[in-house]
């Protein structure tokens, strides 16, 4: 059974329309690092903005998440995975919600009704206990003691601190041999969450008050690689037909089973797959010491330290033969697979051989400790050579009980521990998801992008094209692609342009339209393939039409001064302009 197009042919079937994933790098939120649900991308609409494709949509949405790192290696956890979901934009809400992933459960899937369980909002001050979800429940079949009423930290949504919110209801499955337990106990980690519900009834406000809002909307989120675990009956994630291909690779590589190497296999599975998703986005993201890039060198290194872990030969190609496995996988079904595979091999072999370099360079710091005749590696030196070097503590024992040396494992960990919290901590406001902000300024700077984009198709040429843009309530930063570094010359007359449109009060309008329509009449769009088959189209005066989610202004003279205060490199054939409006 194909999971993915039952889903999306069960709620087409119901009058939902597919829409397509959105990139992995979100635009223009600069809250995220990566979409980390599929909610993510429809904020705006959560929001009350009209979807062009109508009020009942679903979908497959590529994420990543980051919050379960130190999680990977066990069975259910996953870095990049697919979320399926449905929305409802103030069309249907719990009763008819409820009942489509009953239905699709019991009846499409054909999950044993005894198998599951779920919870429901016990409500709290402001907000009353969830007892319509639980009744619902009830009614189709779900016994009393299989529902379970839990508090905000489990059974309630808020993008932000203000806003759309309300509890959820959370299907879960009996993942066991043993016999199911009569009452739901959520504790019980035999119980595996395979669903989840968002009912966004209620508006809070700055004051603290709820109130219930007039258009009520449903998020729902199914992780894919859960649920398949769940109908091939398995109770290893990475032992689904999803990850067949690719754990045989590794296996046949390091010439290890399976069994007995399960965490660093499925470690270096998951790590590579999610690698090759990240380069291969349009947003052409490479290794760096920042943002995604600092996260995706970080996985490509982790995947390394385990595979040497394994006894793989780092100096072979076994991290390109993985990443195939991955690609072959994938290209079929994401366009950016397909076109970008030569980009992601690149981005592999070199991160590999850089890192390679790195834990020689480790291996020589290590020979002057030995020469230095310690007999204990103290916690610094341990964690030095695990930071600086990337030595797993592991290997670090490894070496020393060959030289008869002891290693301070103890203090080794609490470093450890403390450098988690202090990463964790650091980057929070970057992985926490949420509420893209869409106030005054950044609509101003949103509509600037599509200005400097059609400037720089003046100034320089046709074939320049945006390939990302960020933006916060400081400054717009507008990725275009473009083979020189730009002129003081180029630059002014740019910002002339732009400046001289602003001037001119140019009507801002949006029109909704086919995409294929949208594309022949000269429409842009940056990620054609991202967008459904009805797109908005925004036209600026007569110097720019692009396909775009907004938001806008209405008229050019509201964007003030438009000025360019840095362009810069950002990757191979594309240039980065950071700019302000004053």
């Amino acid at each position: 059974m194909n999971l993915k197009k039952e889903f999306i042919n069960y709620f087409v079937s119901l009058g939902h329309k597919e829409i397509p994933s959105s990139p992995l790098i979100p635009e223009n939120d600069p809250s995220v690092l990566f979409n980390t649900a599929g909610m993510q991308p429809l904020i705006p609409y959560l929001l009350g903005k009209d979807h062009p494709e109508g009020k009942r949509l679903c979908d497959a949405q590529k994420c990543v998440r980051l919050t379960d790192l130190d999680s990977i290696g066990d069975k259910t956890h996953h870095t990049f995975f697919e979320m399926l979901g449905n929305w409802s934009l103030g069309d249907y809400f719990k009763k008819e919600s409820i009942t489509y992933s009953f239905n699709f459960l019991t009846k499409v899937l054909n999950i044993p009704l005894d198998k599951l369980a779920v919870t429901v909002f016990k409500g709290n001050a402001n907000i009353p206990r969830d007892e319509v979800s639980a009744s619902i429940w009830e009614s189709l079949g779900i016994a009393k003691e299989r529902i379970a009423y839990l508090g905000e930290d489990d059974n309630f949504w808020i993008a932000g601190e203000t806003g759309p919110c309300g509890g959820d209801t959370e299907i879960f499955y009996f993942r066991s041999n043993d016999a199911t337990p009569k009452v739901f106990d959520p504790k019980d980690e035999r119980w595996v969450e395979i669903w989840n519900n968002v009912f966004m009834e209620f508006n809070k406000k700055e004051d603290g008050t709820i109130e219930e809002l007039t258009r009520k909307n449903v998020d729902t989120g199914m992780g894919l690689e859960r649920v398949v675990a769940v109908l091939e009956n398995v109770d290893d994630n990475y032992q689904t037909s999803i990850w067949h291909n690719i754990i045989n690779k590794i296996v046949e590589i390091s010439g290890k089973p399976y069994q007995g190497n399960e965490e660093s296999m499925r470690i270096i599975a998951d790590h590579i797959r999610t690698s090759v998703f990240i380069s291969a986005d349009y947003a052409g993201i490479k290794p760096s010491n920042t943002d995604q890039g600092y996260i995706l060198r970080r996985l490509i290194r982790r995947a390394i330290r385990h595979a040497k872990k394994l006894g793989i030969d780092l100096n072979s190609d076994w991290i390109e033969q993985v990443a195939l496995e991955v690609i072959k996988k994938y290209e079929n079904e994401y366009l950016e697979i397909k076109e970008n595979k030569d980009i992601v091999l690149n981005v592999l072999k070199e991160e590999s051989i850089k890192f390679n370099r790195t834990l020689e360079k480790g291996l020589k710091e290590f020979s002057k400790l030995v020469q230095k005749d310690q007999k204990v590696i103290d916690k610094d030196i341990a964690f030095k050579l695990y930071d600086t070097y990337g030595f797993p503590i592991e290997l670090t024992i490894e070496l020393a009980s060959e030289l008869n040396m002891q290693v301070d494992v103890e203090g080794f960990n609490a470093k450890f521990k403390e450098h988690q919290e202090l990463s964790r901590t650091a980057s929070a406001g970057k992985f926490k998801g949420g509420l893209a902000s869409s106030g005054e300024v950044e609509t101003k700077y949103h509509t600037a992008t599509h200005l400097l984009n059609a400037a720089l198709k003046q100034v320089i040429g046709p074939d320049v094209h945006q390939k990302g843009s960020n933006i916060t309530s400081e400054r717009m930063r507008f990725d275009f692609s473009c083979d020189h570094k730009l002129s003081d010359e180029e630059k002014k007359q740019a910002e002339d342009l732009v400046n001289n449109w602003i001037k001119e009060d140019l009507d801002v309008t949006m029109s909704t339209m086919p995409k294929e329509e949208a594309l022949k009449s000269g429409a842009e769009a940056m990620f054609v393939e991202k967008y459904a088959d009805i797109v908005n189209v925004y036209t600026i005066g007569n110097v720019s039409k692009e396909i775009c989610g907004g938001p806008h202004v209405k008229h050019t003279s509201e964007l003030g001064h438009f000025k360019i205060i840095k362009e810069e490199a950002s990757s191979a054939g594309v240039r980065r302009i950071k700019a302000i409006l004053e």
